[in-house]
């Protein structure tokens, strides 16, 4: 059966998997992880992409991302064919180097993300790469030495995930090491590489009704998620392509937002945090920082707080995620 187009939509969290052809290695020394991670910087660059976790092993790579104005098959194609000519002129070989398609899971975000970076993360561990938990948080082809702060990549979204475990940078390392060290004894958990579209939702007939005959989508993706999280999943496939996150300003951003919750702009900063102000600095960090991919410090700057309360905001904000997406098309 012929594979279809995969399940994509701005502001979808994937779980990525590349893999060397024939199982061969994919990375034979530092210079090419490097330019492999290289090339994924210059990506959140310029596609709006979000980088939570990561890790790269020798024949094969885990990433987890959102997507932002691009869609996932658009950025990977761009990563993996830019990185598999750049290789094969180093090692002066021909053909493939990945999987003809690389594995991507739609995850559900609330049971599941946290779940995933401590996964992904201890690939590394789990692989034999490295030893222990002290190897791995000074591992530098992991994300998880970046949370730690041994390794510095200002690309990834660190973050994003620290503000989950603590409002200060120390007791929020601490606490997520500790979830890591948690993670240990669960082994490789293949109740997180998801349970297909068809299982997620039910069953064929679910799905037929789901998609009305839209089969295409059901022939090799897989969601980690609830039946009312396909459903909302595919009412986002086909929604109209975003702008580019450089076409917005954070200026504009922030008047769209005010107009739309109905408040002026000074009450973002104002004494006291009526509900609808709060409001609207959730959907504004959201869309700033996770559909624009942008720096929440500078957010923080002009709301008058801390980086950790923007991220926190996002996290909030995203719950609202269809109201205040539709504000970037206008």
């Amino acid at each position: 059966m012929p594979r279809g187009p995969r399940l994509d939509a701005p502001g979808v969290l994937h779980h990525v998997m590349v893999r060397g052809i024939e199982g061969r290695s994919i990375f034979r020394d530092d210079r090419d992880r490097e330019d492999f991670l290289t090339r994924l910087a210059a990506l959140v660059g310029t596609t709006g992409l979000t980088v939570y976790a990561w890790a790269l092993l020798p024949n094969h790579a885990h990433l987890l991302v959102r997507t932002g104005a691009r869609s996932l098959g658009r950025v990977m194609r761009s990563l993996l064919t830019g990185y598999a000519g750049a290789f094969n002129r180093r090692y002066r070989r021909r053909g493939h180097l990945f999987q003809n398609r690389y594995k991507s899971v739609v995850v559900e975000e609330d049971p599941y993300f946290l779940e995933l970076v401590r996964y992904l993360h201890l690939n590394p561990l789990r692989a034999g790469v490295v030893s222990d938990l002290r190897d791995l948080d000074r591992y530098l082809w992991s994300g998880h030495s970046v949370l730690m702060g041994h390794t510095r990549r200002p690309w990834q979204a660190s973050q994003s995930v620290l503000a989950h475990f603590g409002s200060s940078l120390f007791r929020a390392r601490q606490q997520y090491r500790a979830f890591v060290a948690a993670g240990i004894p669960l082994g490789r958990r293949p109740e997180l590489q998801g349970g297909g579209l068809v299982r997620s939702a039910g069953g064929w007939r679910a799905v037929h009704q789901l998609r009305r005959g839209r089969e295409a989508y059901l022939s090799d993706e897989r969601v980690l998620g609830s039946t009312e999280f396909v459903e909302e999943l595919l009412r986002h496939v086909e929604a109209p392509t975003l702008p580019s996150p450089k076409q917005i300003s954070l200026t504009i951003l922030i008047r769209r937002v005010c107009a739309a919750v109905g408040i002026r702009p000074e009450a973002l900063t104002g004494s006291g945090r009526p509900p609808y102000v709060s409001r609207a600095r959730e959907g504004i960090a959201y869309l700033w920082t996770e559909m624009l991919s942008q720096s929440g410090r500078r957010l923080a700057t002009v709301l008058g707080v801390q980086s950790p309360a923007v991220y926190k905001a996002a996290q909030r904000g995203r719950k609202a995620r269809t109201r205040w997406e539709k504000l970037l098309k206008d």
